[in-house]
């Protein structure tokens, strides 16, 4: 495995970290500011100047769509490898991902309609997507039942001459709070009777179906994500034509597993760049605090929580450029257990790193005057969204197991859970 960055990756490295330098970290406290005066008018969710000014930017530097691989419509697309440090970048600040057209759910859903939608598909919500014209939701977890085993799921995609009509409550769709989010991706049962992994099928709906109702906005920590938004959507006999089912009628998971998969690789690299910006904000922190006659960083206990932090840090990215590369390689099928791993391994140790940055910054490093509070909140968050740390255990045992048995089982994919 060779885990050197090229030079067309190197460039875009530093494209993008002086971007970041002239765009993004500057403008950190406007971009809270300009929620809070909306929130202030009443509606939280009216997309942010600041975002909209910075992707004519973004998009003339030449990061755009750097997410997605190479395509007829996106010719510059890259590897996932090659894109995990500029998707660590922009993990370092939580609105920059958006500013280059690289934030979930776009990422996953853009990549889904690449893969399995028609070319009729494509025009009418993949090219606005990759030109960053409209936002898109994934609709997969209820309320209702366990969503941790998809399996569960009860939405009822059902067919009736040439439409298929969808019932069921879905939340945590992520993106559908954004009035500019256009088109959601649904995954329901279309075959109750089928076997178990073929009852699913995933469907194209647009926002503005008769029928589909936002219901409310879900908060995490108290943090209720706007201008993005984490949303309750009912679907009440919401009729589309035959032609949005993706791929075929149950085939819903074979969709989830080539989606979830670069999904769960995006959400660990951009939380490594979360990490990577906490452990520097602390050392910088304790360089300039005094505390009983000498700086914090003086302190014993701090060397060790910064060498842990280092560790830490290193190991997670070693893994997740090893998953990245597997998935170049070999694909997502063959590097599940590596996907799992990493998905277990990046969330708990960016918790760990930033709750000690926030301890070396006292009081305030749990206030909004510092970007680690927010951070927190969503690195816990991460523990369950895309699949919760025990599900992923349980399919990284499985695995292991199934490698000191005589008659192995073949079938241990993936789980499929809520995807961002």
């Amino acid at each position: 495995m060779n885990f050197d960055y090229s030079d067309k990756v190197k460039d875009l490295q530093a494209r993008l970290l002086a971007f970041m330098d002239e765009h993004i970290y500057p403008n950190e406290q406007r971009f809270i500011q300009e929620i809070a005066a909306n929130r202030a008018k009443g509606n939280a969710w009216v997309p942010t100047q600041l975002v909209e000014e910075l992707k004519p930017k973004a998009r003339a530097a030449g990061l755009w769509n750097l997410f997605i691989p190479h395509s007829p419509r996106v010719p510059n697309g890259l590897s996932n490898l090659e894109y995990a440090p500029l998707c660590e970048i922009m993990g370092r600040v939580p609105f920059a991902a958006e500013v280059f057209n690289s934030s979930a759910p776009d990422t996953g859903n853009m990549e889904t309609l690449e893969r399995y939608a028609s070319e009729e598909l494509k025009v009418q919500w993949l090219e606005p997507l990759l030109r960053g014209e409209i936002r898109s939701a994934f609709l997969m977890t209820e309320p209702a039942v366990a969503s941790s085993d998809a399996t569960n799921i009860q939405c009822s995609i059902a067919r009736d001459g040439n439409e298929y009509v969808i019932n069921g409550t879905k939340w945590w769709s992520s993106g559908a709070g954004d009035p500019r989010c256009a088109v959601y991706i649904v995954m329901g049962k279309t075959d109750t009777e089928a076997p178990k992994h073929s009852q699913q099928s995933m469907v194209v709906v647009p926002a503005n179906t008769p029928g589909v109702k936002v219901v409310r906005p879900l908060s995490v920590f108290g943090y209720d994500d706007a201008p993005h938004g984490h949303m309750e959507v009912t679907l009440t006999n919401v009729r589309v034509p035959v032609e949005n089912l993706l791929l075929g009628e149950g085939r819903g998971f074979e969709i989830a597993q080539g989606r979830l998969g670069p999904g769960r690789i995006h959400h660990c690299m951009r939380t490594i760049g979360s990490a990577e910006r906490a452990l520097e904000l602390m050392c910088k922190r304790l360089n300039s605090r005094v505390a009983f006659g000498k700086p914090l960083s003086a302190q014993g206990v701090w060397h060790e929580r910064i060498a842990d932090a280092r560790i830490m840090i290193e190991q997670a990215r070693l893994l997740t450029l090893k998953a990245a590369y597997m998935m170049d390689t070999v694909g997502n099928k063959d590097a599940r257990a590596e996907i799992a791993m990493i998905k277990v391994i990046a969330p708990n140790m960016a918790s760990q790193v930033i709750d000690w940055a926030m301890q070396a910054h006292g009081a305030a490093g749990v206030s909004d005057d510092f970007p680690l509070a927010y951070a927190y909140a969503t690195q816990r968050w991460l523990r369950l969204a895309d699949g919760p740390d025990e599900v992923h255990r349980q399919s990284i045992a499985k695995l292991e197991l199934a490698r000191h048995i005589a008659t192995a089982p073949q079938d241990i994919d993936m789980p499929i859970t809520r995807g961002s």
